[in-house]
């Protein structure tokens, strides 16, 4: 017993959290978790991309949400390694009130003084799923991903709140941001390397970089409508 538990606390596994490619939408809408929201060609360009990157490591687990988006980033990555995309629920985009509009300072939903109450508190926050729930339930998620693939490594393909949330717990840092700020960009790649069962440290790399429009990239300053529909 003592020497599996030994063995237990020096497994090292890595858990890479994948956020989809880009996706076709040409109404702009901020798609949230509704289903028909496929990946555009660049967006297939981007899984291919990450797919390569990922193709000499020891991924024995790839699972995503089940939103279509998700499940075809994670599609090529898991027939490079000879497995099936598994789905967690709990990978899924966050809640939001706002899904399906088109969404802005300016212009769409905020337009209407009548959305203005789900404006009241950012720290909770008031429009959507609130952060700790995120944090609940991708914490759980990466933990059943881990256990998957102990001592090798995992993919699991989300969306951006939800991965950058989780990050921002694991470092400490205040669930609360602005929403510019977020070091996700599409197809990108965050890291957990966990030692047995705790995470250790916290990766980041953006291996389809040169693919996602310049801004759009993590640190790129907000161009005035041009991420409308990127969401997510």
């Amino acid at each position: 017993m003592m020497g599996d538990m030994t063995q237990s606390e020096n497994d090292i596994t890595v858990v890479h959290v994948m956020r989809h490619g880009e996706v076709h939408n040409p109404e702009g809408v901020l798609y949230g978790r509704l289903p028909g929201y496929h990946l555009s060609d660049l967006g297939r360009q981007m899984a291919d991309r990450v797919a390569e990157h990922l193709a000499d490591r020891d991924i024995t687990y790839v699972v995503a949400s089940p939103l279509e988006r998700a499940q075809e980033t994670a599609a090529p990555i898991a027939k490079a390694h000879g497995l099936d995309v598994a789905s967690d629920e709990r990978l899924i985009e966050a809640a939001n009130v706002f899904q399906g509009k088109t969404f802005g300072v300016g212009d769409g939903a905020l337009r209407k003084p009548g959305n203005w109450r789900h404006l009241t508190n950012p720290f909770r926050p008031s429009w959507g799923e609130p952060y700790v729930d995120q944090v609940v339930r991708m914490m759980a998620a990466l933990g059943r991903a881990r256990d998957a693939a102990r001592g090798h490594e995992a993919v699991c393909v989300s969306h951006q709140l939800p991965i950058w949330i989780v990050r921002s717990f694991v470092e400490r840092r205040r669930l609360w941001h602005d929403p510019r700020k977020r070091q996700c960009t599409l197809a990108s790649l965050t890291s957990f390397t966990y030692r047995g069962d705790r995470i250790v440290s916290v990766g980041y790399s953006e291996p389809a970089r040169d693919l996602v429009p310049p801004h759009l990239r993590a640190g790129a300053k907000p161009v005035k409508g041009a991420s409308k529909g990127y969401g997510a």
